[in-house]
């Protein structure tokens, strides 16, 4: 995730970045301003050869419900985003939490090395399991790495390991089985959590939905230089591209943000969060 000041805008205008949807659509631009180019051309000078009238009022309407769909698209890959966002924010909290109850409820001079690394163990998991597969150099598992090597789900294997430490504690009498209900509740939202992230992830907008709005899209820009070239003349070349650019982008950061557990630029700074948790629960047990 990018960091910047919001109130900057004046510099954001200039600025230029590698997800910045420009970069992604620059060829796709060129060579519709060449299209329209050759559209405007041939209205302009070979009218009894295609014979096309201004059709601005059609696509005037058009654009209107064309608008209310992107809207439409747009919020609802912001609410995922902001939904993971909700989700992460919880998982900060509950590990603070957890940390403060095993930190009050275990006796004094109790070793909690164990707790110190695998509490931030499951939230890297986590943060890489929602991306492209867990990264073992960055857990470091008091008994070794062994018995991850063939999961399929190493987050709930962690857990797993948590919950078995819980029950060894209670079993030797440490903690009661008042306090063992106690913690279980913040080690059980931690599954919660992964798997509502889960539930973004792998629902994405529907496909009927998407390709409609895509395939509208197209057909709109691929026949506005009809509609404007008898009231702009060459002047539609670079207003039909910018056309072009709004309405491509507004999908493509839908499509950006609706995946909110990645590296692109505007995902959420999951690495930033897991480093703070562990920097957090080393503060509360160490």
């Amino acid at each position: 995730m990018i960091k910047y000041n919001p109130k900057d805008w004046f510099g954001l205008i200039f600025q230029f970045h590698k997800s910045d949807t420009f970069s992604k659509m620059g060829w796709v631009l060129l060579i519709f301003a060449v299209y329209t180019a050759l559209v405007v051309f041939l209205e302009l000078h070979f009218k009894d050869v295609l014979q096309f009238k201004s059709t601005i009022q059609v696509h005037s309407l058009l654009g209107f419900v064309l608008a209310l769909l992107l809207v439409f698209r747009t919020n609802s890959a912001y609410d995922r985003w902001w939904e993971g966002r909700k989700q992460w924010g919880a998982m900060v909290n509950n590990t603070r939490n957890f940390a403060i109850k095993l930190n009050a409820l275990l006796p004094a001079g109790t070793d909690t090395s164990y707790w110190q690394k695998m509490i931030p163990n499951y939230v890297f998991a986590m943060k890489e399991h929602l991306r492209e597969g867990v990264k073992n150099e960055e857990l470091n598992m008091p008994n070794g790495l062994e018995h991850l090597t063939n999961k399929a789900h190493v987050p709930n294997a962690i857990v797993g390991d948590m919950y078995k430490e819980l029950h060894a504690l209670y079993n030797a009498k440490i903690i009661s089985g008042d306090q063992l209900i106690t913690i279980d509740k913040e080690l059980k939202s931690f599954t919660d959590i992964i798997g509502a992230c889960e539930r973004i992830k792998k629902t994405p907008i529907p496909y009927s939905y998407s390709l409609f709005l895509k395939k509208f899209i197209f057909l709109y820009v691929i026949t506005i230089p009809f509609g404007m070239v008898y009231d702009f003349n060459y002047w539609t070349i670079p207003i039909a591209t910018v056309i072009l650019y709004v309405l491509g982008s507004i999908e493509l950061i839908a499509e950006e943000i609706e995946d909110p557990f990645g590296v692109d630029a505007n995902d959420l700074p999951t690495d930033d969060l897991a480093v703070t948790i562990k920097g957090n629960v080393k503060e509360i047990l160490g």
